[in-house]
């Protein structure tokens, strides 16, 4: 999982509430249980004029022009501003896929779902909860200037434009914030304990040897 720290971005809004799972990812994408290859499909029904299907050849599907991501302005955007109740619907883990491959790194709203949200830090996507004035003055922002960047600032818990003169302070557990900065997912938090693990494990088979025989073939 890459870490996050300090992230200097293009902003692309959506400017809609309760965006569940099976708009950002729908079900029909499901079936692959790998964490890549989902970007082209991220908000299929919004995105592309046609129904999606799995191993379509996406570069060739008619495109919705009023859709923010197909517009060239908000093109290599990595930072998505959204608006409440951001990730409701079904708890698919592909939803925070989809938004990491394709290229965004944090999600600003003023509130998501609960196990999107959950989601979110398991795949090193980093979801920013600000109140709904602050978010509209984000929307603001974005639409009336063409580039509008941000910088967030995970140490000092803090989302920045870029001149500086406009700040938010945003709250985060301790211990998603760690493991953001660390790069550290469940796996590789499990791993830094690998010494550990494989001491006791050499130790248990010295205390239990029964436990290594195998049945003969």
């Amino acid at each position: 999982m890459r870490s996050f720290t300090v992230h200097r971005g293009l902003v692309a809004p959506l400017d809609r509430a309760n965006v569940d799972t099976d708009a950002i990812i729908p079900k029909q994408f499901l079936k692959s249980i790998k964490r890549s290859g989902f970007g082209p499909n991220l908000f299929d029904e919004w995105r592309y004029l046609d129904r999606g299907e799995p191993g379509m050849d996406n570069s060739r599907r008619p495109l919705n022009p009023d859709f923010a991501l197909n517009q060239s302005r908000y093109q290599g955007a990595s930072i998505l501003l959204a608006r409440k109740n951001f990730g409701c619907g079904s708890s698919r883990e592909h939803a925070p896929w989809a938004l990491e491959d394709y290229g965004f790194r944090a999600i600003i709203a003023p509130s998501f779902a609960d196990i999107f949200f959950v989601n979110c830090f398991k795949n090193g996507l980093l979801p920013i909860r600000l109140s709904e004035s602050d978010v509209g003055w984000l929307f603001d922002q974005v639409n009336a200037f063409s580039g509008f960047e941000l910088v967030i600032d995970l140490p000092a818990q803090q989302v920045r434009t870029v001149d500086g003169a406009r700040s938010f302070a945003f709250d985060i557990d301790p211990f998603r914030k760690e493991c953001l900065l660390g790069g550290l997912d469940e796996i590789g938090l499990t791993l830094e304990h690998a010494d550990a693990i494989r001491e006791y494990e050499s130790r248990r088979l010295v205390q239990q040897p029964w436990l290594a025989n195998r049945l003969a073939d």
